[in-house]
């Protein structure tokens, strides 16, 4: 009776520990946040009452596909996520996963995501999501070798989650929809600088060419996450302006992206760990405060 209640007790840390791995492996709350962007796409784009088969069918096409390109992204880094203390535990480099099983899941995950928003929700989406998923393989992950440009690259395919939204439930491109992308675009550049900023070193001993590797002294670093928060605040007060949302969005949008605007230039003028982490955590409460807002306000 204890023999078997031990297998038990053994079986569920086994199967916990396997889920945890997978979870890893997709990078669950990247993933996460790409559902919930895709959501307010889909819900701000929505002009009838919402069809939650469709809806679902959406989250689950675009959840294929984050896993899918998240999983490949780790197969084609393994080596150098292995040089880094952050990433060392990865599932590749700590070798509780193979790269054919990961190739497999990655491959299988990618392809089944482009072809059910293709088939079931509209090809627009579906082409969305290949552009999604070759740009953040192809163009983002090698170019992180190349030059530290790669995060303006990289925020294309982080912007598009949105917008795959709206094109689920519009079947074309719009003002607003482009207005969404865009407050994903320049949020991204001071949310990854200042994470950059905390592991530049080991950025730099993995082969990473990030900004901050290559910038010790920051001031470029400061100017980029202020200039692209001015550029936030300003594609924040798009969905307004193009009558998605109303003036309470507009005017909350403004008082958080003066706010987070006040950290950047914090971050900017005393460049230290404090300080990043300072607009590490205002980027990660600011956006779904504004999400919030939008969805709040909607113009029905």
């Amino acid at each position: 009776m204890k023999a078997t209640a031990e297998n038990l007790a053994a079986s569920i840390v086994a199967e916990k520990s396997l889920v945890a791995v997978f979870s890893e492996l997709v990078k669950a709350r990247l993933t996460f946040l790409v559902l919930l962007t895709t959501l307010v796409g889909y819900f701000l784009g929505a002009t009838k009452p919402i069809d939650f088969v469709h809806l679902f069918g959406t989250l689950f096409g675009t959840g294929l596909l984050a896993c899918g390109a998240a999983a490949l992204n780790q197969l084609l880094e393994r080596q150098y996520d292995a040089r880094m203390a952050r990433t060392e535990d990865r599932p590749l480099p700590s070798g509780r996963l193979q790269p054919d099983t990961v190739l497999i899941f990655g491959g299988a995950c990618s392809v089944a995501g482009m072809a059910y928003l293709s088939l079931a929700i509209n090809v627009l989406t579906g082409l969305l999501g290949a552009v999604t998923l070759t740009s953040y393989l192809f163009a983002y992950t090698p170019l992180k070798r190349v030059t530290w440009l790669n995060t303006a690259v990289g925020a294309i395919p982080g912007a598009l989650p949105p917008l795959i939204g709206w094109t689920a439930v519009r079947d074309e491109l719009g003002g607003a929809g482009w207005a969404l992308f865009a407050v994903l675009f320049f949020w991204q550049i001071p949310h990854f600088l200042a994470i950059a900023w905390l592991y530049r070193e080991e950025y730099s001993k993995a082969g990473f060419v990030m900004l901050p590797t290559i910038d010790p002294e920051g001031h470029r670093t400061g100017r980029q996450a202020v200039s692209h928060t001015l550029g936030l605040i300003l594609a924040s007060l798009c969905p307004a302006v193009l009558g998605l949302t109303g003036v309470i969005y507009m005017a909350g949008a403004f008082v958080l992206g003066l706010m987070f605007l006040g950290i950047a230039l914090l971050f900017a003028h005393g460049l230290n760990e404090t300080r990043a982490r300072q607009l590490f955590f205002a980027s990660i409460i600011y956006l779904p405060l504004l999400l919030t807002l939008m969805v709040l306000d909607k113009v029905r």
